[in-house]
């Protein structure tokens, strides 16, 4: 019994350039290039223009290489054709960020402002003083910067002031005078 994600193929977009060479795996397109060492056990290769990859055997760290690798090649072709973005918002009265250069500057109600440089192969874009844009080609870069800001203020449960992800739902508390 095969892994159910490592078994499906992962389809090549066009503009998109896969090389295979052993167990290294190099991906280029519009966005940028990446590579990944394929894990020992599981092989890949270019048919029909997918990836496709096959595991040794049948045991069970076999089988979860054989998934994570599928997993990890879908996020780098994705990335390198189409890019990750992460948006967060700001909430808090005078909570805002400014554009210096490539870097953020965020005023969150400290005494001092807080300035992040953005990590090699993200950008940071500021559509509004509250709304901050993490974008790049690697998922997990993107992911962990966007991550990054939101611990700079994380969102309190009694006003939901500080920088939460757009996407996310805050759990509100009554304060003490909600009885």
């Amino acid at each position: 019994m095969a892994s159910h994600i490592g078994k499906l193929p992962v389809a090549i977009p066009e503009g998109v350039d896969v090389t295979i060479d052993g167990q290294n795996f190099s991906v280029k397109g519009p966005k940028g290039s990446d590579s990944y060492v394929i894990p020992e056990g599981v092989t890949g290769k270019v048919e029909d223009g997918q990836v496709v990859l096959t595991a040794k055997d049948d045991l069970r760290p076999t089988r979860a290489r054989h998934g994570l690798s599928r997993s990890i090649i879908a996020g780098m072709v994705k990335g390198v054709h189409e890019g990750y973005s992460k948006t967060l918002e700001i909430v808090g009265t005078g909570y805002r960020a400014q554009l210096k250069g490539k870097s953020i500057e965020f005023s969150l109600g400290y005494s001092h402002t807080i300035t992040v440089d953005p990590p090699e192969g993200v950008e940071f874009e500021l559509p509004s003083a509250t709304q901050v844009v993490v974008k790049g080609t690697d998922k997990q870069v993107v992911g962990q910067a966007a991550a990054n800001i939101r611990s700079l203020r994380e969102p309190e449960p009694y006003k939901g002031k500080g920088i939460k992800y757009t996407d996310e739902k805050i759990l509100r508390k009554a304060g003490k005078a909600g009885k």
